[in-house]
């Protein structure tokens, strides 16, 4: 088994256990270390129409939330977008074996580059 003590998560997991739980509080339960990257903050707290789960978010300040952007790799923004791009960049960055992502093309991916992967559903689980 992959060493998960550290993981790196994207937006659409966040949002999705504030969605199921109505907060984040199940991830340092699991987790030492959850790492949000600088772009998946921002997709976050751009909060859409609704500002849906902003405030659990901002609120979590266990996150370790990157204050600076990433320099991503063109090959990983080319085939992503921003978000699960920076993601995976992040875990490669830091030698961060897993990564939380949901979207079938970012797990791909992060799979191909050597990343442990799991979702939303995984962490639920």
């Amino acid at each position: 088994m992959p060493e998960t003590q550290r993981i790196v998560i994207n937006t659409a997991p966040l949002i999705a256990l504030v969605a199921a739980l109505g907060d984040l509080t199940v991830l340092p339960s699991l987790y030492t270390q959850v790492f949000v990257p600088f772009e998946v903050c921002q997709e976050i707290l751009a909060g859409g129409s609704s500002g849906f789960a902003v405030a659990e978010f901002e609120t979590a300040t266990w996150l370790q939330k990157q204050q600076t952007p990433l320099n991503i790799s063109p090959l990983l923004l080319n085939s992503l977008d921003r978000g699960e791009a920076a993601v995976i960049q992040l875990a490669i960055n830091e030698n961060i074996q897993t990564v939380c992502i949901d979207e079938v093309a970012g797990r791909r991916i992060a799979r191909l580059s050597g990343l442990s992967v799991t979702g939303s559903i995984g962490v639920l689980l």
